[in-house]
């Protein structure tokens, strides 16, 4: 039994990502954060793509933001959650994405792993550089909202997205 912690995406957790994988995929449930839908079936493939756009040199789309990505590693060794890390923020972002976007997979709720992850997700932020950074989730989603208030999240807001979606938008200090 190791400690639950964020590990950089690699081919040591390939077996556990594709057991993470299709967890989300038999739970019929939007599979969160955005970059755990690209299909692993090339594994290699898949992260190469997740290390693709780390930086502002690697960017091919104007209208993409530079992001990093992390697996959650719980103390079995199991591959339970994935954050995606937005370095700073474009219009659609700012309105109903934010810079973190977090999920843990649905056989693995309700253990704290999310509050983990959030914790570790803003240490990195903070190391980034950020003052402060943008949580959304979904109205309703109390679980998830409840995670972001114990960290510190201050309500601003709810954004209507263009599928009739209801975000509400959270603001974290981490800086100084």
């Amino acid at each position: 039994m190791g400690t639950v912690r964020l590990v950089n995406p690699s081919l040591d957790f390939h077996e556990q990502y594709l057991l993470f994988y299709k967890d989300w995929v038999n739970s019929g449930e939007e599979i969160i954060p955005w970059v755990v839908q690209k299909d692993p079936g090339d594994f290699k493939r898949m992260l190469e793509f997740l290390y693709s756009e780390d930086s502002e040199e690697k960017l091919t789309n104007p209208n993409w933001v530079p992001h990093s990505t992390y697996w959650l590693i719980n103390e079995e060794n199991k591959l339970v959650g994935v954050v995606n890390i937005r370095h700073r923020l474009n219009e659609q972002l700012l309105n109903g994405s934010g810079h973190i976007g977090y999920g843990i997979s649905p056989s693995h709720r309700r253990k704290g792993y999310a509050s983990v992850q959030l914790s570790e997700a803003l240490h990195i932020t903070k190391a980034m550089g950020l003052d402060k950074v943008l949580l959304v989730c979904n109205k309703g989603n109390i679980g998830s909202e409840k995670t972001i208030l114990k960290h510190g999240g201050i309500f601003e807001s709810e954004f209507l997205e263009d599928g009739g979606h209801i975000v509400r938008r959270f603001w974290i200090r981490v800086g100084g």
